[in-house]
Parts: C-alpha cells; sequence; structure tokens
C-alpha cells in the first residue's frame, strides 16, 4: 500500500505542498501570534473561525487513528491486524486531504487552488469496500452494542465518536458550499468503517459483544414495598 507523503500547514501541517529539496520547513512562524491564521487561499481568519474549528476536529480525529493503530500493534493479534493498520495509514493520508479541502473553501478559492486540493472520489467507493468486507467477517448486527471489546475495540470506539463529530463540522462547510460532496460522503462512511473495524477487533481478539439492555432499577419491588409500609406507619402514627 503506498505511503503517504509530507504536506504543511501553518499550525495543523494540512496544507498540500510540493517537497522542498534541501530546505527544512520551519514549525513557528509568528504569524498567528495576533490571534489570526491563514487559510491555503492566503485569506486569515480568526483562530476560532468555523473553518479552523473543524480544521482542528480532522486534526484530533488524525492523532486518535494514529492512537488507535499503536494499540492495535501492541495487540496478540498485530500479526493479523497488519492490513487493516495500513489501511488505518492509508486513511490518515486522506484526512490531510480532506483538511486541505477545508482549508480551500470553494466560496473564495480560485480555480487553480480548487484543482490542486480536489478530493478524490474513488476513495468513497474503496471505503464502502472495506467495510463491506470486513462486514462479512462479522455476524449480523441485530441489537445496539455498547463501546466495548478490548482496548483495540475501545480506541476504535473513541475515534468512531471524534469522527462523527468531525462529519458534523464537514457537514456545515458542504451545506454552505465550501467543500464537494465526496469530501463530506468520506467523513461519513469512515466513521461507519471504524464502527465496523472496533466490531472485528473486538472479534478477532475473543472479546464478546456488550449488547444494549434498558436499565431497569433492581430493587424497584423493594422500593415500593418499602414505600407502602412507610405509609402504613405514617398513617398509624396520625391515628
Amino acid at each position: 500500500m503506498e505511503k503517504c507523503g509530507v504536506s504543511s500547514f501553518s499550525g495543523l501541517r494540512i496544507f498540500p505542498t510540493v517537497l522542498t529539496h534541501g530546505r527544512a520547513l520551519k514549525i513557528y512562524t509568528k504569524t498567528g501570534d495576533g490571534g489570526t491564521s491563514s487559510l491555503f487561499t492566503g485569506e486569515r481568519r480568526p483562530k476560532f473561525d468555523a473553518v479552523f474549528e473543524t480544521l482542528g476536529d480532522i486534526d484530533e480525529l488524525n492523532c486518535n487513528i494514529g492512537l488507535a493503530r499503536e494499540v492495535l500493534m501492541e495487540s496478540r493479534q498485530q500479526e493479523n491486524f497488519k492490513e487493516l493498520n495500513e489501511m488505518l495509514q492509508k486513511v490518515q493520508c486522506a484526512l490531510q486531504d480532506v483538511a486541505s479541502c477545508v482549508a480551500t473553501p470553494l466560496t473564495s478559492a480560485s480555480g487553480k487552488q480548487i484543482a490542486r486540493t480536489e478530493f478524490d472520489k474513488d476513495l468513497v467507493v474503496e471505503m464502502e469496500e472495506w467495510i463491506d468486507k470486513f462486514t462479512e467477517d462479522l455476524p449480523e448486527l441485530k441489537n445496539f452494542i455498547l463501546p466495548s471489546g478490548g482496548r483495540g475495540s475501545c480506541s476504535l470506539h473513541v475515534t468512531r465518536s471524534i469522527c462523527r463529530r468531525a462529519e458534523r463540522k464537514v457537514a456545515s462547510r458542504f451545506i454552505q458550499n465550501d467543500v464537494d460532496e465526496p469530501v463530506a460522503k468520506y467523513i461519513n462512511r469512515l466513521s461507519d468503517f471504524l464502527f465496523t473495524l472496533a466490531r472485528y477487533v473486538a472479534s478477532m481478539e475473543g472479546h464478546p459483544e456488550v449488547i444494549y439492555k434498558k436499565p431497569r432499577r433492581k430493587n424497584k419491588l423493594a422500593d415500593a414495598k418499602l414505600t407502602t409500609t412507610d405509609s402504613d406507619n405514617d398513617k398509624e402514627t396520625k391515628d
């Protein structure tokens, strides 16, 4: 599986760039000291702008995928998780591209900038194929399940929940016509992929799925009897 290249962006290091031979990229630029940061278009916005909120969630998602990969590589099933690990690494690269699209709003970017950051829609199809592949090895899902199933599975569930938050932010960018549909679709499929992987990892490691059961008070009947007794005692006292 191909490796992803390095890209850079002030703050999050996510803009697509051509690697510069013989010249190191500087980590700090001091240009954001005034509370603003730059988009790929060159436009500067406050660091609390919705675009940077979205980029922050994508960055957090990417970091947690990296953490989940490390957890899986420490599993006793690590040999069986090598392909899965490579898939997740490719996802991390794709998220860099997603972030590049977010940082290049369609409503203000030039045609050249949009062409440079265009998201590969075939990655959505590939993600769907991955989901179908792992689903075939899992029992049919007939109930809600709780996030559980060991450290590997739980790390993927946490990552999935972060992905859902990033998805909501990206959906907002899509509704405002700032990103193309394939970007929104990819993040949507990714949360489904992470859920499927969480189930798969739990199964491979021999951990049972914990089924949701509507919680009920165990001592409800005893509490009802106690309440009745207390009421009778109060009546006798008053009498």
